[in-house]
């Protein structure tokens, strides 16, 4: 029997010493074997994570994971396969849970000529892999030796990770050091994280091996070659609706139900993102357009997307038909609420409601709609945040834009408001944004919830904005120096150019539906 070098491999003529054993995902060989003497392994085959060599089965590796038995028959070099006592559905999407990874996969693509029928893309293999597998892997196919134990390096990584989520409630979350550390599963982890850590597993009776498979499918929804679009911003918008549901004022009201939705539908509210606005699918007739009839097109495909995932995984089937379908239908609410175009409804609403005092958060109503606002909040907080971390998601997002401006320019179509890059920068589009979308919501929420986060959120915005704003001035003195100085005309140009500047975000701003504005906006 040929073991793939992922599994761990112990010699069968030295005894393992018993505190190996003992403890969570420990090895043990043949339940009556006299070569260990290890604690009954009864208890070991009952206890998560335990893998034992049955000797009845000399074949077969039986692992316990996260509540399921596994078998991983005939391990040999090429013919791998996954079958579950637990009775799995086949895999019908492109997408693969990690109990179906073909550990092999890396192994075939050293044979020259060798076909794999359960071959994978190697992509969506290398996401699901450890750190330290995924250097491996890739220092192997590239034939490069290994320089340093990469034992270590991966549990340094994970050391890591586990202490950034000790400080998930921070604001000052770093979002992208998190996938790094987590090889690009920042949303699988943080995601099941929170909704352990709130205990929502055990209390809903969600199955574990069903939970992981929507999640890893959720994840593998988001396009990565969006620049801003992805499972990284899903992973950000996560973390601050679990700061928001921190808050006195949510805390103390708020259900487990109530929070379950919040969470999954933060973790879902941009599935499937193309990485283009609403007017671009409209005015090229995509299908989505068609299909949603031109109304919130990419929230409806966010919100069926995550409950197409919800019912392929089965992760509610165990739930009354009844209480399963309200609970897709509020997971579309939120959704549905993040569409941009609908700002200023939201908004007069939840300003009358502040206005009058009537918020009454024991009706559930009323607990609805501020899940709602949170959600729009935690959706553009990324003005908010630290410069370091703001600066970067508005890069991000303007590149988005003027991807699409360039792909509307090359198939000769108008091209949408500020995705033209010879007329806008990061600054004056980031500048309108803050000022006509973000510090109205913002302001209001911190009339909602005065709180040591709301300051600390609309500290941050003033001071990004104002960065913003010293940036941009840089930016029009330098290019004024570099003009030679012209007589006449020539100086009266010059003396335009920084006005039309100056003027250029509110214009843009005002000449534009709030749907077509970035920075954190979901559908720019």
């Amino acid at each position: 029997m040929e073991v793939c070098y992922q599994l761990p491999v112990l010699p069968l003529d030295r005894p393992v010493p018993k505190h190996v054993l003992s403890r969570r995902g420990a090895i043990s060989f043949s339940s009556s074997s006299s070569l260990f003497g290890a604690p009954d392994p009864r208890q070991l085959s009952q206890r998560r994570g335990a893998i034992s060599y049955d000797s009845s089965d000399q074949t077969a590796l039986y692992i316990r994971m996260l509540g399921a038995c596994v078998v991983f028959n005939q391990l040999f070099a090429r013919d791998v396969r996954v079958r579950s006592q637990v009775g799995f559905e086949p895999e019908r999407r492109s997408s693969h849970p990690y109990l179906c990874i073909d550990f092999r996969t890396l192994h075939t693509r050293l044979y020259s000529g060798s076909a794999s029928a359960t071959s994978v893309p190697e992509r969506r293999v290398h996401r699901l892999l450890s750190f330290q597998r995924y250097l491996h892997s890739s220092r192997l196919l590239r034939g490069i030796p290994q320089q340093i134990p990469l034992h270590i390096l991966d549990e340094d990584y994970t050391g890591q990770a586990r202490c950034m989520l000790e400080k998930v409630g921070s604001w000052n979350f770093d979002i992208f050091l998190f996938d790094k550390l987590t090889n690009g599963n920042s949303l699988i982890t943080l995601t099941f994280h929170l909704l352990n850590q709130y205990g929502l597993v055990e209390l809903f009776q969600l199955d574990m091996v069903k939970l992981w498979r929507f999640l890893v499918m959720v994840q593998e929804d988001y396009h990565s070659d969006n620049p801003y679009h992805n499972a990284v911003h899903a992973a950000d918008v996560t973390q601050a609706m679990y700061c928001y549901l921190r808050e006195p004022m949510l805390a103390k009201s708020l259900t487990s139900c109530d929070i379950l939705l919040g969470l999954l539908a933060a973790a879902t509210h941009d599935l499937g993102h193309p990485g283009v606005n609403q007017p671009f699918l409209i005015k090229t007739d995509h299908y989505l357009a068609t299909l949603y009839r031109n109304t919130s097109v990419l929230e409806n495909h966010h919100w069926k997307s995550a409950v197409g995932l919800l019912r392929e995984t089965g992760l509610f089937s165990h739930l009354p038909t009844e209480d399963s379908l309200k609970m897709e239908r509020q997971l579309g609410s939120l959704i549905l609420a993040t569409d941009i175009s609908r700002q200023n409804e939201y908004l007069s609403k939840f300003r009358t409601h502040l206005e009058q005092e009537d918020l009454c958060l024991s009706n559930a109503n009323h607990r609805h709609f501020i899940l709602q606002m949170a959600l729009k909040c935690a959706d553009i907080c990324n003005p908010c945040r630290p410069w370091e971390l703001s600066k970067q998601w508005s890069e991000k997002v303007t590149e988005e834009f003027f991807q699409q401006g360039d792909i509307e320019k090359k198939h000769k179509l108008e091209v949408s408001p500020l995705c033209d890059k010879e007329t806008n920068t990061v600054g004056n589009i980031q500048i309108g944004f803050m000022t006509y979308v973000v510090e109205p919501l913002f302001a209001e929420w911190a009339r909602f919830s005065d709180t040591r986060l709301s300051q600390t959120m609309l500290g941050h915005l003033g001071l990004n904005k104002a960065s913003w704003s010293g940036l941009q001035q840089e930016q029009t003195s330098g290019s004024e120096e570099a003009k030679p100085s012209v007589a006449g005309g020539g100086g009266g140009g010059g003396g335009a150019g920084p006005a039309a500047a100056r003027a250029r975000p509110d214009d843009a701003t005002r000449g534009t539906s709030s749907k077509e504005i970035p920075q954190g906006s979901r559908k720019s």
